[in-house]
């Protein structure tokens, strides 16, 4: 099981604190009961698993095809809806998308998911943006406008066309820690792994309405991050005029 370098303190602390528990448990077999000592053992390493598990980075091999675009996280889609501009709460989110209203797709993520952040398309980053908040549930409506949170905003492009683009990683009840060491500037890949959030926790998506995306998901679908087609890119061609027009983004 490959563990993501975005936790290293953390389960490289939980080994070095399962080792001394081992060794405390064959000091018990050996002075107080054997029994005792190995169920022990078995509860610190099943305690260990559990916990290096979460920060398991898992391959994946992402879709082929420039216009599909890929969750940017592991979870359940919780809700898909129109975001106005003028209400989305960050001045540098509302300046990228131009005064446009935004698709939000958010995903909420439980203590078992894969907790790595991944690009949903190639983009150029143009800049992150960290809100301190507050800790409520990451299922709760408040979560989105009210909890910790950090936002990678920049521009996609897919065969030649560049749109705004943007993810945001929302802390929970039980997440602390949003990891997001990427700058302004970076060119990061479809897929390519960006950041994390320690424990459960919520990731949106946003893509400007009335657009040539589509949803490719409902609310429900369990996504996997850099695997699950989330948006597709559609230039419709008119059968009158044989002309390219946009497909609008159900509101």
């Amino acid at each position: 099981m490959k563990l993501t370098n975005y936790g290293r303190k953390e389960w490289l602390r939980a080994t070095v604190c399962a080792a001394l528990l081992l060794v405390l448990c064959v000091v018990l077999a050996v002075i107080v009961n054997a029994q005792a000592g190995l169920c022990l053992a078995v509860f610190v390493l099943v305690l260990w698993t559990a916990f290096a598990a979460f920060f398991r980075d898992p391959e994946r091999k992402t879709p082929a095809g420039e216009k599909l675009l890929t969750s940017p996280a592991d979870g359940v889609v919780r809700d898909i809806e129109l975001i106005p501009n003028s209400n989305c709460g960050n001045e540098e989110l509302a300046t990228l998308f131009e005064g446009r209203d935004m698709l939000r797709i958010g995903i909420f993520l439980s203590v078992f998911d894969v907790h790595l952040n991944r690009a949903p398309c190639r983009m150029t980053v143009k800049f992150t943006s960290y809100k301190e908040g507050c800790f409520h549930d990451a299922r709760d409506e408040r979560a989105a406008k009210e909890n910790e949170s950090m936002i990678l905003g920049g521009t996609g492009v897919i065969e030649g066309n560049e749109f705004p683009v943007a993810v945001k990683q929302i802390s929970g009840a039980v997440a602390r820690r949003i990891v997001c060491p990427v700058e302004p500037g970076t060119v990061l890949e479809k897929g390519e792994r960006y950041g994390m959030i320690k424990f459960g926790s919520r990731t949106e998506l946003y893509l400007p309405v009335k657009s040539n995306f589509t949803p490719a998901v409902s609310v429900g679908d369990r996504v996997f991050g850099g695997t699950t087609v989330i948006a597709r890119f559609c230039v419709k061609q008119d059968t009158v005029t044989g002309q390219k027009t946009q497909t609008k983004i159900p509101s």
